[in-house]
């Protein structure tokens, strides 16, 4: 543990979340009561994550987190923490930089280890600057100077913050950082009483496509159930941890999370988690699994042991959208790509992430970049919104 101290505030690197208590934790990332606006900014998601060994030392997610205090001493006031990692690579995270990496290595650089305040493995917006409720704004800016600090320190080539907040990208050129915009498809809940109700926003054909996906999806041979708090077992990961390896060997090769953090999990996140099982003759066949935020259902991780058709379209957007309806909550973040949920109703929406690169000359390129790049972005997600499945008006409804 490494500090530095600006004025009469103190600036504390942890290597671990088991170095600060969760009330402190989470009365920065978490401070409302009841449900965390985002649960995977709490202390225990984020300690799960270190327990499990899914990151730490020897994964390329070394742990760095950021707590400034008021007062130059560890009991100070708590103004904010910010979730920080070196990084030794660019896997897992999902916004993606590895043709900067290797432009830099071209060029004599050593792009890696790098710093990123974000969540592992985790394409959720979310708050980066966990200020605290009581400290002036002005604790952002501190936590954001602190970590370029640390890597100007270290030697370290760049600072990344990934899905953050509008509001905190709206602030990058404030913090000197430059600013990106990448997209997502969500499914935004004006107030359905019902999945019917849905439906009905439909376009015709696209009303039908939907029905026909979820009678063939149910059609199984089974039964689909959705559980929470108590109601997921033990015995649920042991099937569930089938699934994710499955996906994940195909998709990235190796899981990014290990069997531990599914026994933590179980634990200390089983009210943050909604779990979705296909069951066949008393057995789970596949499963989709979603984190439930104060307003938002995050799908994660899906995966199967028996493939039947549009079965992961039921589990992972449809039964979420049920799920959503039922809870009450405004909208469904779906993860990471896919333009095959435009058609089940996930539209597309802009996501943010702030960027620094210590080597001026380099950072000059990647600006053209993103300014490039940003254009593109919000060109392709205005074509998308023009092809949205939802009926335009009365007379294209059955378009």
């Amino acid at each position: 543990m490494t500090d530095s101290a600006e004025g009469n505030v103190e600036i504390t690197v942890l290597t671990g979340l088991d170095q600060i208590s969760a009330e402190d934790w989470d009365s920065c990332a978490a401070p409302n009561r009841g449900r965390p606006e985002n649960p995977f900014l709490t202390h225990r998601f984020l300690l799960a994550l270190e327990r499990s060994g899914s990151v730490g030392e020897g994964t390329g997610w070394a742990a760095r987190h950021l707590v400034a205090r008021l007062g130059g001493q560890l009991g100070g006031q708590l103004l904010g923490v910010m979730p920080l990692y070196a990084k030794g690579h660019s896997q897992g995270e999902y916004i993606f930089d590895f043709n900067w990496a290797h432009a830099y290595a071209r060029a004599g650089g050593r792009y890696y280890p790098k710093l990123q305040a974000a969540v592992p493995f985790t394409p959720a917006t979310g708050r980066r600057l966990l200020v605290h409720p009581d400290a002036p704004a002005e604790a952002g800016i501190l936590l954001v100077e602190a970590a370029r600090e640390l890597a100007r320190q270290n030697k370290i080539s760049s600072f990344h913050i990934t899905f953050c907040t509008q509001d905190e990208w709206a602030r990058g050129p404030e913090f000197g950082m430059m600013q990106r915009t990448s997209q997502q498809f969500h499914w935004l809940n004006p107030g359905y009483a019902s999945f019917d109700d849905y439906l009905a926003a439909l376009s015709s054909r696209k009303r039908k496509n939907v029905r026909r996906e979820r009678a063939s999806a149910q059609a199984f041979g089974g039964d689909i159930v959705r559980l929470t708090g108590d109601e997921i077992q033990p015995e649920h990961w042991d099937y569930f941890w089938q699934f994710y390896q499955d996906t994940g060997a195909r998709k990235w090769g190796q899981p990014y999370l290990t069997r531990a953090f599914f026994e933590e999990a179980h634990a200390h996140l089983r009210d943050d988690m909604l779990l979705v099982l296909a069951i066949k003759d008393g057995t789970p066949i596949a499963g989709a699994l979603n984190f439930i935020g104060s307003d938002v259902l995050y799908g994660r991780y899906w995966g199967c042991t028996e493939h039947h058709a549009n079965l992961h379209f039921e589990l992972c957007y449809y039964q979420a959208i049920e799920a959503a309806i039922d809870m009450g909550l405004a909208r469904v973040e779906a993860g990471a790509q896919g333009e095959h949920k435009l058609a089940r109703g996930y539209l597309p929406v802009p996501c943010y992430s702030l960027h620094w690169i210590a080597e001026p000359r380099f950072a000059a390129a990647v600006q053209v970049f993103l300014n490039e790049e940003g254009e593109m972005v919000v060109a392709e997600i205005d074509y998308l919104q023009d092809h949205s499945p939802f009926a335009k008006r009365t007379g294209d409804d059955d378009a």
